[in-house]
């Protein structure tokens, strides 16, 4: 859960730079304002490709959205990622979003 709230934080502070609201945000990544804010919120992980649009439509590199002020210990990182990787959408997504990158 901490996760969660802890990329949610990033993806606000980040908007919050580039100076969107969260409705120009949401058009930019091609989701609903309301996922936006469920997101933001820490209740609801990001799909793959909406990772991929956010780090696109911000300007950062995928892993500042992991870096945060408390670090999440390695293993419980791992093991809720290892968990949303039970889902095998979340599978193709990921190796459809890792293949895209440089």
């Amino acid at each position: 859960m901490l996760l969660k709230q802890n990329l949610g934080k990033n993806i606000k502070h980040y908007r919050k730079l580039n100076n969107l609201t969260q409705e120009q945000f949401a058009d930019l990544i091609g989701i609903d304002y309301k996922n936006v804010s469920k997101i933001e919120n820490g209740n609801n992980y990001p799909s793959p490709d909406t990772l991929t649009s956010i780090v696109r439509v911000l300007n950062i590199d995928f892993y500042e959205l992991f870096v945060f002020d408390n670090p999440i210990p390695y293993e419980e990182m791992k093991g809720e990622i290892i968990k949303s990787l039970e889902n095998k959408r979340n599978i193709v997504s990921l190796y459809k979003t890792l293949k895209s990158l440089p």
